[in-house]
């Protein structure tokens, strides 16, 4: 049985997407982030960066103590090989796979977060900021849809943690000032994840954890998520 420490954000539901591919067993953790709760010690003796998603998985390979881990990537490669499910075997193709989960960490999740904060949370308009994220989205998707111009999935012939990881960041496309139609083969790819049981069975999970789920972000929780310093904690 696999805990999972989680609310509905785009890394959150990177690992319910994973979980329900799989059919792993897991118990959801609520983590409301809006109060504040990534912050009580519990949840920081296994996620020390304050931020979910993270999982206690009580039953690991070989037996012995239960194994902790935060961050969406390195929760998804665990999994990944701790399944040998949604990764390729091979040492190119794992290859290939690892630098476009990377690319998603380092890049494509990063960027369009801080699109989403300046387009959309930040308590004053500043041009600068929301021209220079929504063109380095623009720039990204068009990364992604070159990609796929001659693939099905992002690191080859077979869907991947890869792509597990870099579609819940596109879910909100039209927040990021993009149009999808300008991205066929992104387009493409998308409407086929969207349509798996298990990102339907994933995305599923959001209201019943929060249903407040897409609502506007209250001015308190505005505050909790974007007031944090080394004191906070």
């Amino acid at each position: 049985m696999i805990d999972l420490h989680y609310w509905p954000t785009p890394n959150g539901h990177k690992v319910t997407m994973f979980l329900e591919e799989a059919g792993l067993p897991y118990t959801i953790k609520p983590v409301n982030i809006g109060k504040g709760e990534q912050f009580k010690p519990d949840f920081l003796a296994i996620a020390p960066n304050n931020r979910m998603p993270a999982i206690v998985d009580h039953e690991p390979p070989g037996g012995g103590a239960p194994i902790t881990l935060f961050e969406s990537g390195a929760i998804l490669l665990y999994l990944a090989e701790k399944t040998g499910r949604f990764i390729a075997a091979d040492l190119p193709g794992r290859a290939e796979m690892l630098q476009w989960l990377f690319w998603q960490m380092g890049g494509l999740g990063p960027m369009l977060g801080q699109n989403h904060h300046f387009s959309q949370y930040a308590p004053e308009k500043i041009p600068y900021a929301i021209e220079r994220y929504v063109k380095e989205t623009n720039r990204l998707y068009g990364v992604l849809d070159r990609r796929l111009a001659d693939r099905e999935f992002v690191a080859g012939p077979d869907y991947s943690i890869a792509d597990m990881a870099s579609y819940p960041w596109i879910v909100p496309w039209e927040k990021q000032g993009q149009n999808l139609d300008d991205f066929p083969n992104l387009k493409r790819w998308f409407t086929a994840i969207a349509e798996r049981p298990g990102t339907k069975a994933a995305y599923a999970r959001a209201p019943e954890v929060n249903p407040d789920h897409g609502k506007t972000m209250s001015e308190d929780a505005k505050k909790v998520m974007f007031g944090q310093t080394a004191k906070r904690v």
